[in-house]
């Protein structure tokens, strides 16, 4: 990982072009070289990928986890860290007051050290969204909203639509849709192309996180085809997992999807953002996944505009790692607020 000395300076995020789901199937026809998309074009395009080598896959992923960041570069990476969490709360039993209490947290993540960064996101089911646009007001902490039947997608296109539209129209900034894993697994393609793709049109200006679910994917290869599929249906950002489904983030399985995005842009030149989520609870997890990004993918992702946590818990053990650089000890548990 680069050693640098001081933060650096993130840039703001560009605004999305509106898509529509014709432009993103003409885009796609041309990326894939045929005049007509078909599942049986999507079929042999995604088919014809590299095959994923499962031992040296999982073998470099451990390798690059070993990887030793200290001092200055370890409170760097503590802050960036931070600065590309998605503070989320998923549960059925989320209240108004938990997540106006979560958005607190994000506003002020350390009350004894003004300095510390903010999350990028507060990430909410959509019928809190208001609730977090209020509580965080103009602080330039996103709000993102899960949609299209989270966590199992299971419902009709016309439900998942709906779904995606009133999150947008509460004022969600991102939205984060998992795509139909039955039909992925089935074979049916085109037909995941075009709810993502459908999906990104309702998004508007709205940036899309697409969740893979990568827990339900069985094989490398699979992850690797729907990383690409969710890049072809026009997707800002892969993420791997809903939280809900075992296994969710791996090492492994990240790395794949950063070796897509890398390949994505070498093909098209567009960037697109990596999102891991679930599981990730520790600031030395954290940092395997920032030596990953660096080495795999490279430096320009390395911001919060093209790599997230999906997390909660993982806050709290970046404060206490925070806290003991700049005080040499371990504050106490009871310092960090409970999730």
């Amino acid at each position: 990982m680069t050693v640098r000395t001081t933060s650096p300076s993130l840039p703001s995020p560009a605004a999305p072009s509106v898509a529509t789901t014709a432009g993103t199937v003409a885009h796609a026809r041309d990326v894939l070289g045929v005049s007509r998309l078909t599942n049986h074009a999507l079929t042999g395009w995604l088919h014809g990928l590299p095959g994923v080598d499962q031992v040296g896959c999982e073998a470099r992923a451990a390798s690059l986890g070993t990887r030793s960041v200290k001092t200055t570069s370890k409170a760097w990476a503590i802050d960036l860290a931070i600065g590309m969490i998605d503070l989320t709360t998923l549960e059925g039993a989320d209240t108004v007051g938990k997540v106006r209490s979560l958005c607190a947290k994000a506003l002020v993540p350390d009350p004894l050290d003004p300095s510390t960064p903010r999350p990028a996101a507060v990430c909410v089911y959509g019928d809190m969204v208001a609730t977090a646009k209020e509580a965080l007001g103009d602080s330039g902490v996103r709000v993102a909203a899960v949609a299209t039947a989270f966590p199992s997608g299971r419902a009709s296109l016309a439900v998942k639509l709906a779904d995606t539209r009133d999150a947008v129209r509460a004022g969600a900034d991102e939205i984060d849709m998992v795509i139909d894993r039955g039909a992925f697994l089935s074979g049916e393609y085109l037909t995941v192309f075009n709810q993502i793709a459908d999906v990104k049109a309702a998004c508007g200006d709205t940036h899309l996180k697409v969740i893979l679910e990568t827990g339900e994917l069985v094989t490398y290869d699979n992850v690797r085809r729907a990383a690409h599929l969710a890049m072809l249906a026009g997707g800002d950002f892969i993420k791997t997992s809903t939280g809900k489904v075992a296994p969710a983030a791996t090492l492994p399985v990240t790395l794949v999807m950063l070796e897509a995005v890398r390949d994505w842009r070498e093909l098209t030149g567009v960037q697109v953002g990596v999102k891991p989520a679930g599981g990730i609870r520790t600031t030395k997890d954290a940092i395997k996944y920032l030596v990953m990004v660096s080495e795999v993918a490279g430096e320009p992702w390395l911001s919060p505009d093209w790599f997230r946590f999906g997390a909660s818990g993982l806050l709290n053990d970046l404060l206490l790692q925070r806290q003991k650089l700049v005080t040499g000890a371990y504050s106490g548990p009871d310092y960090v607020t409970i999730d």
